[in-house]
């Protein structure tokens, strides 16, 4: 089965700025943290930020304190007055292009235009417009509406941001016709023209379509009668739950496109479930073959080979005669610190990755026994190396063990970051430090009268640079569920563009190093061609970005076999040599 999924699916710009705006305001506004009405129009979203003590507003108190946002469909001007009036502090999270539909009315208003403005009267974002346009607002829904109106002198007509296209192209021939006096304002979002024009164009490569998003959603209510108007089986969900995965069973192709208030996490569970359909149609060697490929994955097993297999191209580079006990050593500390890192990050995996999550609540003691086993194990073939092997990786594991640790005490208040936890971007960075000590600055120190500093130091910014770029991307795929439970990772902290950006650096300093230790002899002549792997990551990202390989195990044994093919080139090569 293949599963595409629309470019434009998820958040929208708006949305996503509401979103960070309320899960910003803990901690930097005075609490407690309110939104007056629902945030945006997704029950998932809202139950997260009511978990996190984020409650609505259902209407505006007499007297209040704290902090209130308001919604992303914007609210009437004297809502915000009332807010004001009652003591809280105002923050407003109205989408921008609403905003430009509110300014456009208020200034027509206030020289006396009436305001016709195409939309559901009953949805936030119109209530919120009438409110500018006064006495002076008529809200529309279908043209026999509009032609009831009287003749204005002077009248603008806007639209509802998330208003259907076609429609308001329909108004927009009917103004020219009727009422060519009037100004008509182009008000329909972006992100929704696109929406729906993608979904005719998805409607035509696949075989059905799910559209994700809130029952009450009226971006998410049109995307399904677009989709619905091109004859394929369509099918409205909010969660991965409402899948009738009987009546997809036979599509051999399924589209899947999102509402502006649907998460990326929820869209990713849908795919997750999706990519079970064809498991039940194996048998045999397929089905063990994918059983085993699910089983390496959700152990960490395969990761931790994949260390491996970097470790042994570092010590190839290095020109390391003993790599066995290195080997082993980065194999065991890998698996024992992501199998910790995913028993302390369940609440983010419960979002990112539910199928991880459940697996990990179910054998947490077995996977607890078996992670303190391979670190001990680990730690006791350093010792066997000698002091300095030994005092490095003990330091680096009491590190990732006190990752979540409050290492400050209560009473400096004061202080910001009380565990490593909270540094911005700490996660991404210590895994990709830790995986470049174990690789190549283990196998240097233990063989210092044999290697170069210079060779230990190409080697080891190339080493890092890979696990940098490979762990920064599945953060990236993770964004949304790492913001909700306040996980600090390199795109959380600096942004999906900005780290984007920073991937590509990462890649070429990794390539470009080792490139020119290789030209430069600093290391042996496959050092050059060796360069080349960071690289590999970009067709993964590509394939990725342009929806032919989704989130979930494809991906990720894909990223993990990168290692494991370094690993491979590097034994080819010194045989070769």
């Amino acid at each position: 089965m293949k599963i595409i999924i629309a470019k434009t699916a998820g958040f929208c710009m708006g949305v996503r700025r509401a979103v960070d705006m309320v899960l910003e305001a803990p901690g930097s506004q005075p609490e407690p943290i309110n939104t007056y009405g629902p945030l945006i129009h997704n029950p998932q979203v809202l139950d997260l930020l009511k978990e996190k003590g984020i409650n609505s507003l259902a209407e505006i108190p007499r007297e209040g304190f704290g902090t209130a946002l308001i919604r992303a469909h914007g609210v009437p001007p004297e809502a915000q007055m009332g807010l004001e009036d009652a003591g809280f502090k105002v923050i407003n999270a109205t989408c921008p292009r609403v905003i430009r539909v509110q300014t456009i009315i208020r200034k027509h208003t206030e020289k006396g235009y009436a305001s016709i403005i195409i939309g559901d009267s009953d949805h936030p974002e119109v209530i919120g417009l009438k409110g500018y346009a006064g006495s002076q607002g008529h809200v529309i829904n279908n043209l026999a509406e509009l032609a009831a109106l009287p003749p204005f002198e002077q009248a603008i007509i806007v639209a509802q941001t998330t208003q259907n296209i076609e429609f308001y192209d329909t108004v927009k021939q009917w103004a020219a016709a009727e009422r060519p006096h009037y100004k008509v304002y182009d008000t329909i979002c972006d992100s929704t023209s696109k929406r729906q024009a993608e979904i005719t164009e998805l409607a035509a490569q696949v075989d059905a379509i799910i559209v994700v998003g809130g029952h009450n959603s009226g971006n998410t209510v049109r995307l399904t009668e677009i989709a619905r108007q091109t004859g394929k089986p369509t099918y409205h969900i909010e969660t991965e739950e409402e899948l009738d995965l009987n009546a997809l069973a036979g599509a051999e192709t399924i589209g899947i496109t999102a509402g502006a208030s649907t998460p990326n996490w929820i869209i990713r569970k849908i795919c997750r479930v999706l990519e079970l359909i064809p498991v039940g149609r194996l048998s045999g060697w397929k089905l063990a073959l994918f059983n085993l490929q699910q089983a390496l994955l959700l152990t960490n097993i395969y990761v931790a080979f994949g260390a491996g297999c970097l470790c042994y191209a570092c010590t190839r580079l290095l020109g390391a005669t003993q790599n066995f006990p290195h080997v082993l050593i980065a194999f065991l500390y890998v698996l024992s610190m992501h199998i910790i890192n995913n028993l302390t990050g369940k609440k983010s995996d419960h979002y990112n990755d539910p199928v991880r999550a459940r697996f990990y609540e179910s054998n947490r003691h077995l996977l607890g026994m078996f992670a303190f086993l391979a670190g001990g194990v680990g730690l006791a073939t350093a010792y066997s190396l000698g002091p300095v092997p030994f005092a490095v990786l003990l330091a680096m594991s009491v590190t990732g063990l006190s990752y979540n640790l409050n290492l400050v005490p209560p009473r400096f208040k004061q202080i910001r970051y009380r565990r490593i936890k909270d540094i911005p971007g700490s996660k991404t960075v210590l895994i990709a430090v830790a995986w470049g000590v174990v690789t190549a600055i283990l196998p240097a120190l233990r063989h210092a009268d044999e290697v170069s500093a210079l060779a230990t130091t190409a080697v080891f910014v190339w080493s890092t640079c890979m696990v940098f770029v490979r762990t920064a991307f599945f953060d990236l795929l993770d964004i949304q569920g790492d913001r909700i439970v306040g996980k600090e990772t390199i795109p959380v902290a600096f942004g999906e563009k900005q780290t984007r950006v920073l991937l590509k650096t990462m890649l070429i300093t990794g390539a470009g190093t080792l490139a020119a230790a290789g030209l430069l002899q600093i290391v042996p002549w496959f050092g050059y061609l060796l360069s080349l792997c960071p690289l590999l990551f970009l067709p993964a990202a590509i394939a990725h970005r342009q929806g032919r390989i989704m989130p979930g195990i494809r991906l990720e044994f894909l990223a993990e076999s990168l290692f494991v093919f370094t690993g491979v080139l590097a034994f080819l090569f010194s045989l070769a040599a």
